[in-house]
């Protein structure tokens, strides 16, 4: 199971040498801006109004980059699939 493969005494500085914090905040931030042109985009088809729906993506492109960044960052302890 995955979550047996948890490392159990994985430190900052160790976790930093796999895969440097820098780059899952740059992964973060191109993969948000995928994701919200296309919440606005079916927000926009869905209320058929632009404000709305650029609404949403305002809201959405905040909280998702926090959740993202949390989500690699714990990924990133699992050993599941690296070499």
């Amino acid at each position: 199971m995955i979550l047996d493969q948890v490392k159990s005494k994985t430190t900052y500085k160790k976790d930093r040498t796999s895969e440097k914090p820098l780059r899952s905040i740059l992964k973060t931030v191109s993969w948000r801006i995928v994701g919200t042109i296309d919440t606005i985009v079916i927000s926009w088809v869905l209320t058929g109004e632009i404000e709305t729906a650029l609404a949403i993506g305002s809201v959405e492109l905040v909280t998702k980059m926090i959740l993202y960044f949390g989500h690699e960052r714990l990924w990133n302890m699992i050993s599941f699939g690296k070499e």
